[in-house]
């Protein structure tokens, strides 16, 4: 089954590499969607993919790299749009 969610990650979440470490990681768990800092410091994420690999990919981006502290996590879920990658984006 399919699925697709929205994270909002709040916390010590930007300028410690946490974009590259969602994209490497949706690489590896073949998660489509993208990545993005936003302007009030939270990390805003989109992924879909199989259920089973979103739930691995939700948990993860809860952990963050070594570096992160991630403080609240805000999931919201979204319709299915079948992307075809992973993209880290920019303001």
């Amino acid at each position: 089954m399919k699925k697709s969610i929205r994270l909002y990650i709040s916390g010590l979440v930007q300028g410690i590499f946490f974009r590259s470490f969602i994209k490497e990681n949706a690489e590896k768990l073949n998660i489509k969607g993208f990545v993005r800092n936003l302007e009030d410091g939270r990390v805003e994420v989109f992924i879909e993919g199989n259920s089973e690999d979103v739930t691995k990919m939700v948990a993860l981006c809860k952990k963050g790299p070594r570096h992160s502290q991630v403080k609240k996590v805000e999931e919201k879920s979204e319709r299915f749009q079948d992307l075809k990658s992973f993209k880290v984006l920019h303001i």
